[in-house]
């Protein structure tokens, strides 16, 4: 580190003596995916794979061929499949390769289900500390970012899911609750990979969960919390509406 800082003449370093020369530039800054976990990598790289590739339920899946595919470690990737196969997805079978059960319908009702439960006890958790300034303040900027998306829909709908996960972590993580943490990896991953999701109506789909999104959130800056709770209900409806309509079934 401190010679990569005194490389870019940000410090002089000489002996046991450090002198900063200058605050760092955005040049000086590394690139978002040097800067990310082993673990984040082979997530995206994993879900990148499974989805380029179209793999169909049944696909077996080799630990070498993954750590070839996507150049990271073997402990990494074997890692992230231990992590991953607890929600169903994939299994490891006897002779040590892992094989891609897939994303049943049925999965995706057990998945909504337990996703209802923790969003609507995070929404009154949330609720029952408002309003805080940190809160009023985060919600603010919710709001001005949902207004901006759908000011110019064409040119913005992709930066949705983005938008989309902060707003449902917004709640959860008020909980402090490790569960409903490693629960929400899962539906990050799912929502926002977009599992097999048809691409066709992508634009429109966002476009109505941050019409819904926007609506949760001016209702709570309202302090109408009736309304807001009637809103985000109906949101996780309609979500779950979405995905199993959107999904690519086998």
């Amino acid at each position: 580190m401190l010679e990569h800082l005194d490389e870019a003449q940000i410090i002089h370093w000489e002996g046991r003596d450090k002198q900063v020369l200058r605050k760092p530039r955005k040049s000086d800054y590394f690139a978002v995916e040097e800067t990310r976990s082993a673990g984040k990598r082979v997530e995206t790289a994993f879900m990148e794979y499974v989805l380029g590739g179209d793999l169909a339920p049944g696909t077996i899946l080799r630990e070498a061929e993954l750590v070839r595919e996507f150049g990271i470690s073997t402990s990494a990737v074997r890692e992230f499949l231990i992590r991953f196969s607890r929600f169903g997805l994939i299994e490891k079978k006897p002779n040590r390769h892992w094989v891609l059960n897939g994303f049943t319908r049925e999965f995706a009702i057990e998945l909504f289900d337990v996703r209802e439960m923790f969003e609507l006890r995070a929404f009154n958790s949330f609720f029952d500390a408002w309003p805080s300034p940190e809160a009023q303040a985060q919600l603010a900027k919710l709001e001005q970012e949902h207004l901006e998306i759908l000011d110019d829909m064409d040119a913005n709908y992709l930066r949705f899911p983005n938008l989309d996960e902060r707003f449902h972590r917004m709640f959860t993580n008020k909980l402090h609750n490790r569960f409903v943490d490693d629960f929400y990896e899962l539906v990050a991953m799912i929502f926002h990979f977009h599992y097999r999701w048809r691409k066709t109506d992508e634009r429109e789909r966002n476009e109505v969960a941050a019409e819904e999104h926007l609506k949760v959130i001016q209702s709570i800056l309202a302090s109408d919390r009736t309304k807001a709770e009637d809103a985000l209900k109906a949101h996780l409806q309609s979500a779950r509406r979405t995905l199993l309509n959107s999904v690519v079934w086998e």
